[in-house]
């Protein structure tokens, strides 16, 4: 009996309903999560993402809604509803769900970084599984390998840092083709609805915004170890976790010894704390980030400190201009209406460096599915640079921040109209950062330079960039957020050399469970 119901569901899976798993931390995922956190009698922490789903108001949530329309075939079920494969046993429930992204494109602009084409394309495949095991215990675990062939200002910035801007270490081929694998992973455990602690390989992310001025998705993964209490009246989110960063991936980064290519990158253990306190119409988030000396001889003594629990504790005993890289700052969330909120963040990590962010969002504007969204971002110069090189606020040679930077400032407008399994979506950034004009120049531009303190004499590199992005999609999967697109992406440096331009039009099948930023 128990093998005929195994094969039942391994022919009609249903739609999975993990309990201590996350919601991924996607777009796509969190628009409806955020959408369903504004109104003004939801007591959702949202503030600090991935959100357990055990803490989230899943209704009408990508992936988790009912979807009741007929589909007749079992093929059809499984492609446009249904995960490929799912089993139940008891408490025990697991899935298996493909990923397949394939991508062509062109750019009308400069071919010179390819020599002969100026087309694009790309390619992914692997594999996402699901599970429960009880109640109390979830994991997920994603994998897949990328080829492909990107826009020259992404192959230029990938060929710097040898990274794939927020997707992983590249390796060249063909000269012009990069390669590169993805995973990640967690393992969460809930012995009570009070206490969450995890295991894993990912992301975090703080704040409400597009962007966040304390910490982003923006950087590749990197191992985690996450604890997270809820208060019994859901007022207060108090989370804490340690990872092990890397400032950069390049041969300059490595540590030395030997002769092996592989020899380990110079890295940092990280200690990151978030409180979120919800008063009604009011969120508030206290954030602290401490980088501790990067390891540079192989064996170094473990800083007590790097355990430390309590925010604010390292920041207080180590200061700003101490052997550790301390971060603060808070993120805000007011209410308006039950659609509408407004949202800011501040951080500093030294006297006369700091960041903040300002904007607002709308959900269902006039019509159910049109959102809105404007916010704008800025940094001092100098703002997430270590005291010593190798010591900012980084990772994989990433800023874990936004991705300009530092010195910069930034205005980005969302619009994005859902109607059934389609969307259109258009997106305006409007950007402007600072660069130093020579190597031997630091004027707190530059992330791979250390603070020293007060800029020299000079005049720093002036860059404006307008970046224009405009989709149709298509819902094939909510499940692994397969969707057919069509676009077209503009890049504008005004002065700039063509090669950095960029006038791009796509067509493909993308599987997105996780945020890309090419808006650099």
């Amino acid at each position: 009996m128990n093998r005929c119901f195994i094969l039942f569901l391994l022919l009609h899976g249903t739609l999975l309903r993990a309990q201590q798993n996350d919601v991924p931390l996607q777009r796509d995922f969190s628009i409806d999560l955020e959408r369903n956190a504004a109104s003004r009698e939801a007591r959702i922490h949202s503030g600090l993402k991935p959100v357990i789903e055990s803490r989230a108001d899943l209704n009408n949530v990508q992936g988790f809604r009912k979807d009741s329309a007929r589909y007749y075939y079992v093929l059809t079920t499984k492609l446009f509803r249904d995960r490929l494969l799912t089993v139940r046993e008891g408490d025990a429930l697991l899935s298996v769900d493909p990923i397949l992204s394939l991508e062509y494109g062109a750019d009308a602009g400069d071919a010179s970084a390819y020599a002969d084409t100026n087309q694009y394309y790309f390619n992914t495949r692997g594999f996402v599984v699901r599970g429960d095991l009880g109640p109390k215990v979830s994991f997920y675990t994603m994998f897949h390998e990328n080829l492909g062939r990107v826009p020259q200002y992404l192959y230029r910035k990938a060929l710097e840092t040898l990274v794939l801007p927020g997707q992983g270490r590249v390796k060249l081929v063909d000269g012009n083709r990069f390669d590169y694998g993805w995973s990640q992973g967690v393992l969460s455990y809930s012995p009570s609805t009070w206490l969450n602690v995890q295991a894993g390989h990912g992301k975090h992310f703080v704040g409400h915004g597009y962007r966040s001025v304390l910490l982003s998705d923006n950087a590749i993964n990197s191992p985690f170890l996450k604890f997270s209490l809820l208060s019994r009246n859901k007022r207060w989110q108090y989370t804490w976790w340690y990872s092990k960063l890397m400032h950069g991936v390049t041969e300059d980064d490595r540590l030395p010894g030997g002769a092996s290519s592989e020899n380990l990158f110079h890295w940092m253990r990280g200690a990151f704390h978030h409180l979120s306190i919800d008063l009604g119409r009011v969120q508030l988030g206290l954030f602290e980030a401490t980088l501790f000396r990067s390891i540079t001889n192989r064996v170094e003594p473990m800083d007590p400190l790097a355990i430390n629990p309590v925010i604010g504790l390292n920041t207080a005993a180590k200061g700003f201009s101490g052997p550790a890289n301390c971060l603060v700052g808070t993120d805000l969330r007011l209410k308006i209406t039950d659609r509408i909120y407004a949202y800011g963040q501040f951080a500093t990590d030294g006297p006369g460096r700091y960041a903040w962010q300002a904007g607002a969002r709308a959900f269902d504007v006039g019509v159910r599915g049109l959102h809105l969204q404007a916010e704008y971002n800025t940094a001092t110069p100098f703002m997430y640079m270590g005291n010593r090189r190798r010591e900012a606020y980084m990772h994989a040679g990433q800023p874990l921040a936004n991705p300009l930077g530092t010195a910069f400032g930034e205005a980005v407008g969302i619009v994005e109209m859902n109607y059934k399994r389609w969307m259109l979506r258009g997106q305006v950034n409007m950007s402007a950062w600072k660069r130093d004009p020579a190597d031997s120049l630091n004027l707190g531009t530059d992330l791979d330079k250390p603070d020293i303190g007060s800029p020299k004499e000079g005049e720093a590199r002036l860059f404006n960039m307008t970046w224009i992005d405009a989709s149709l999609q298509w819902l094939v999967n909510p499940n692994t957020n397969a969707r057919l697109v069509g676009g077209i992406m503009r890049r504008d440096l005004p002065g700039a050399a063509d090669i950095v331009q960029s006038s791009y039009w796509y067509i493909g099948l993308r599987t997105f469970l996780f945020n890309r930023y090419y808006d650099i």
